[in-house]
């Protein structure tokens, strides 16, 4: 799991940001907010342009780093404006079985890597500073790589740098050590990527009305299967949505989703942007074959009413015990020791800090407490 995360001089985040996934405050209540001794459930509030968004992009920067995904590329300006630092640094902790593992990294640009260094057991694996074009390589050993061919990584750089065929200038070592080197299935690397590949981040919008039908075609068809389209009806019903849904193949060949009612009503035509927003949930995460390990839902609920939000909390909760996931928010309903607690309600302020409520003030936070009133009546404004 990821234990620590840290960067600098990325977008808004011009001074470092940090979150420490291992400081909990031992609290008795909704411990189903923490796995394992590090925090699984997080909910963020921040007032508008305070970064909410930039924060779910760093922390899933790593996807991009380790398996060249598009995710979040040539989407605006990487640098912090005001910084004079050349580069983005990136810092992640994890710890996978009790075995440490530090992976940190500077960017020029969402393309462009400055440097990269991996940590395992406190002893430095590997060290490429590719602006100096100085390489360490003397303790891949330590993970069993010592059969990688560190020339041809090497001279793959350089070929990069003269022919330009590769869309980034330097490529990721970490990336081409897992690509290139058989680890058996315990192996700490291994265990790191399956971590990173099954990170995900979704933010709410209500575009789907808009988008091409195509894109849905793979999860129709998937719906044309009773037990499936009965998951997906239960799924609205424990939302509060009572409905009873029914997939048509057209003759075209098509699938369309209606409402039952005595007339079929089509789905996508008369949805609101709530249940459209869950669907999209539902399609994306649901139905997966594969569980995610680290979700970052940004603005989940901004389009529920907040008794819907409260039960799209307890739904990630029960369904997603071990994912370490992270929810953004300006519902302050959510803001109650019934759903979190203050070691897990953290305020992300203008000047990018973030800060859990627990050390926001310096009452000592009971169950009790009405977090949302105190939040209200300013008792934490100076971390906003």
């Amino acid at each position: 799991m990821l234990k620590k995360f840290a960067v600098r001089n990325y977008k808004n985040f011009k001074e470092e940001i940090s979150i420490d996934f291992s400081n909990t405050a031992g609290y008795q209540f909704s411990t189903d907010c923490i796995y394992e001794g590090l925090i699984s459930k997080m909910l963020i509030y921040g007032r508008n342009a305070t970064g909410k968004t930039n924060l779910g992009k760093a922390l899933t920067d790593i996807c991009s780093t380790m398996f060249q995904t598009s995710r979040f590329m040539n989407d605006g300006v990487f640098l912090n404006a005001d910084s004079r630092e050349d580069a983005a640094v990136f810092s992640y902790e994890f710890n996978f079985d009790g075995q440490p593992l530090i992976y940190q990294y500077a960017r020029y640009s969402d393309l462009e890597l400055q440097w990269e260094k991996l940590f395992i057991d406190n002893k430095t694996i590997f060290d490429c500073n590719f602006a100096l074009g100085k390489f360490n390589f003397d303790n891949l050993k330590y993970i069993d790589a010592e059969t990688a061919n560190i020339d041809r990584y090497t001279q793959s750089l350089e070929e990069g740098e003269e022919t330009e065929e590769i869309s980034e200038p330097k490529l990721p070592f970490l990336r081409w050590l897992i690509s290139n080197v058989a680890f058996k299935n315990d192996s700490i690397l291994i265990k790191l990527s399956n971590y990173v590949r099954r990170m995900v981040v979704i933010s709410a919008g209500n575009a789907m009305r808009f988008r091409p039908r195509r894109m849905y075609d793979g999860f129709f068809e998937s719906l044309d299967n009773d037990e499936r389209l009965k998951d997906l009806e239960d799924f609205f019903n424990s939302m509060g949505i009572e409905c009873r849904l029914i997939l048509k193949k057209l003759p075209d060949g098509q699938r369309e989703l209606y409402f039952s009612h005595e007339k079929l009503v089509p789905f996508f035509e008369t949805a609101s942007s709530g249940t459209l927003a869950l669907f999209d949930l539902y399609r994306r995460l649901i139905p997966s074959a594969w569980d995610p390990s680290f979700i970052y839902l940004d603005e989940f609920d901004a389009f529920y009413h907040y008794e819907m939000a409260e039960n799209v909390m307890k739904f990630f909760k029960k369904k997603y015990p071990k994912c370490q996931i992270i929810m953004t928010s300006h519902n302050t309903n959510l803001m109650t020791n019934r759903l979190m607690r203050p070691d897990c309600l953290f305020i992300l302020s203008r000047s990018g800090t973030l800060t859990a409520l627990c050390n926001a003030t310096e009452r000592e936070l009971r169950e009790g407490h009405n977090l949302e009133k105190m939040y209200i009546s300013g008792e934490f404004e100076q971390y906003e």
